[in-house]
């Protein structure tokens, strides 16, 4: 009886044996596995197929699984399945981030992760600088090689806003003007509604007008104001506005001249030129910026009409003709390199003025066809009247 009872005693401590055998052979396995996935997690990745970095672009709304796959296809990991796992042990596939990366060399596999979940995507900015003109504008975007699509028209003048955008990868040319056109359109009501009693500008259409005149006249930003209220006071006193930045955009559409002005070219009636014309141009000649908006819909009160270069970048400012030829002269004896001192021109001495009778205007003497230095006028006396516009017919009226 005593050695029946043992007899099952062996199969229970065989079955121990077993089990132990089993864990401990499970166990070797799971530390085997371990070390591999954190081998497989830590160790350098895939050599780069060009360059030290490869650009991966994951679309907004991409899961684990397409992410995986698409970092797969661009060779920045070896197994879309072990990232996938990565990310799940992690709890990063719940983090992970669309952009655009740019991924280095080699980069491990915890290295991927930690990009795709701290979101450091590459960032890609274009400019539009203030006083620009569209076309200008247009190819600034055009030369932008991330940008996808065409632009089928250049932009009307004056619609973009002069700033730095953030752009991505794959935008559309259109959608980036599309946003220049709306900053345009938000900014300028912001402005027009607080604008002062001392400007002539009657709309917002207008504002944007004189104040790409005044953009393009000074790249001096303290100088604005005050070559804002020259061009009020003439429009006041129903002087033109002689602009010769109107003169080259008429020529140019908004090109760089990348000569002087002509003789010849100050007397061509483009539709543009302010010293052919009375009052404003049709349209803008370039897009200008806050500063100049700003100039224009509150100008300073002053008495200046008139206003030439100085040397230094900027300009002086007069308020009578007189005082203009002198600073004209000062301006001309620069350019030759032969500016005398202050000192040296006296109040009411005009350096290199024409005698009593003679034609005021220095481009006068000019040939037709040479470059000349063209400046502001005395009213009425010089440039040619523009030709009168052609009789119409009066369209009907509706009924």
């Amino acid at each position: 009886m005593a050695k029946g009872e043992g007899a099952p005693k062996p199969k229970r401590k065989g079955l121990v044996v077993a089990l132990l055998a089993a864990s401990a052979t499970f166990s070797l396995f799971l530390i085997a596995a371990l070390a591999w996935g954190w081998s497989v997690y830590y160790s350098p990745g895939p050599t780069a197929r060009e360059g030290d970095t490869t650009v991966v672009t994951l679309p907004s709304g991409s899961g684990v699984s397409t992410i995986a796959a698409t970092l797969k296809r661009a060779g920045v990991i070896r197994s879309a399945d072990m990232f996938k796992a990565a990310a799940t042990l992690t709890g990063a596939d719940r983090r992970l981030r669309a952009g655009e990366y740019e991924v280095p060399t080699r980069a491990s596999l915890k290295t991927v992760i930690q990009l795709l979940t701290d979101g450091r995507v590459v960032r890609h900015f274009v400019t539009i600088p203030e006083g620009w003109s569209s076309a200008q504008a247009v190819d600034i975007l055009n030369a932008e090689t991330i940008l996808t699509g065409t632009i089928d028209e250049v932009p009307e003048e004056g619609s973009l806003w002069a700033d730095t955008y953030e752009i991505s990868r794959g935008e559309t040319r259109a959608s980036v003007i599309a946003r220049m056109q709306r900053d345009a359109e938000e900014n300028l009501a912001e402005l027009w509604a607080a604008r002062g009693p001392n400007t002539v500008v009657r709309t917002p259409e207008e504002a944007v007008i004189l104040a790409s005149i005044v953009e393009k006249e000074t790249g001096v930003a303290r100088e604005r104001p005050r070559v804002a209220a020259v061009f009020s006071n003439r429009i006041r006193l129903g002087m033109r506005l002689e602009s010769d930045p109107t003169i080259i955009y008429g020529i140019t559409q908004g090109r760089p001249l990348g000569r002087g002005i002509r003789l010849s070219e100050l007397r061509r009636d483009t539709g543009w030129n302010t010293y052919l014309i009375d009052g404003l141009p049709p349209t803008p000649i370039a897009n200008p910026g806050r500063q100049s908006l700003e100039a224009v819909l509150n100008p300073p009160t002053t008495q200046d009409l008139f206003f030439v270069a100085d040397g230094t970048g900027g300009h002086v400012f007069a308020r009578t003709y007189a005082e203009h030829l002198t600073n004209v002269a000062r301006w001309r004896a620069i350019e030759a390199g032969k500016a005398p001192p202050a000192e040296a021109l006296p109040p009411g001495t005009v350096a290199g003025a024409p005698p009593p009778g003679a034609e005021a205007n220095e481009a006068a003497a000019a040939p037709l066809t040479g470059d000349a230095v063209i400046t502001m006028q005395a009213p009425g006396t010089v440039t040619p009247q523009r030709a009168a516009p052609r009789p119409t017919t009066p369209a009907p009226a509706n009924q």
